[in-house]
């Protein structure tokens, strides 16, 4: 184990010496597959509580926190349930408390017990994992990756180059990262939370061309066409719609509409 990640043992030693508290567990890189952790991770944790009452405590006076270990320089509440906080060292955190009750609702995957009161009570084995879309299919990632392509060149032709990244390099590639996901041949270390984690390790896919940045959305659109038309059956009649609206000129200036 990472010796920064020994910072999460520390933390639930003091923490164990608050009757109210009951666990604190490890998430990420700092839960189950902790031999993730490296340099540039953050620890991420819950703080598991058998009341209300101290959870509120918890979330009102988080001094507590420094039993990480260091001086939290900077931290600011992200939920109603935590804070982020970046110690002076530069170790950054995310926390959140929750009762056990509130707990056992929520949707997480690989946790880890740093230490826990009432081991028996901690049943991970029934928490809900995140539903995938409704339409979580390949006819379906891949159509809304081409018309996101197709309507972000209109933007990206409009002048509204952020809109067409976003469209281009963003909600295109979600869909990307959707196919692979669906790929019996693909297989990555995947994070069922956040879909773009160690998306590099899968071969094969042109990422610096298909996410080359804000004001490279015809290049973007270009490449992730290319790709996708080497994998999946596109539609010839939407294909060819994207080709000629990245065939036309460059985005003219001022000349924005609405739609």
């Amino acid at each position: 184990m990472h010796p920064t990640l020994r910072r999460l043992d520390r933390l639930a030693a003091s923490l164990a010496e608050r009757p109210g508290t009951v666990a604190v567990l490890g998430l990420g890189s700092a839960g189950a597959e902790f031999e993730r952790f490296d340099e540039h991770s953050d620890i991420d944790f819950f703080v598991i509580t058998g009341s209300a009452s101290e959870k509120a405590a918890l979330l009102e006076d988080p001094s507590w926190l420094e039993g990480l270990g260091g001086t939290v320089s900077y931290s600011f509440v992200n939920d109603a349930n935590g804070r982020k906080a970046l110690f002076d060292d530069g170790l950054f955190t995310e926390y959140a408390v929750f009762t056990s009750e509130e707990f056992h609702t929520l949707p997480v995957v690989g946790v880890r017990v740093a230490w826990s009161r009432e081991p028996d009570a901690l049943n991970f084995g029934d928490l809900p994992v995140p539903a995938p879309a409704v339409l979580d299919t390949e006819e379906f990632h891949l159509n809304e990756a081409l018309t996101n392509l197709y309507v972000g060149l209109h933007r990206e032709l409009r002048g509204e180059h952020l809109a067409a990244f976003r469209f281009i390099q963003v909600h295109a590639m979600d869909r990307v990262l959707a196919l692979l996901r669906l790929d019996p041949a693909v297989h990555w270390q995947r994070d069922v939370f956040d879909a773009s984690r160690r998306a590099e390790s899968v071969p094969g896919v042109p990422f610096a061309e298909m996410v080359p940045g804000y004001g490279k959305c015809r290049a973007a659109a270009s490449a992730t066409l290319g790709w996708l038309e080497s994998r999946y059956p596109v539609d010839p009649v939407i294909g060819e719609a994207i080709r000629a609206l990245l065939e036309r000129g460059p985005a003219v200036a001022n000349g924005f509409l609405e739609g």
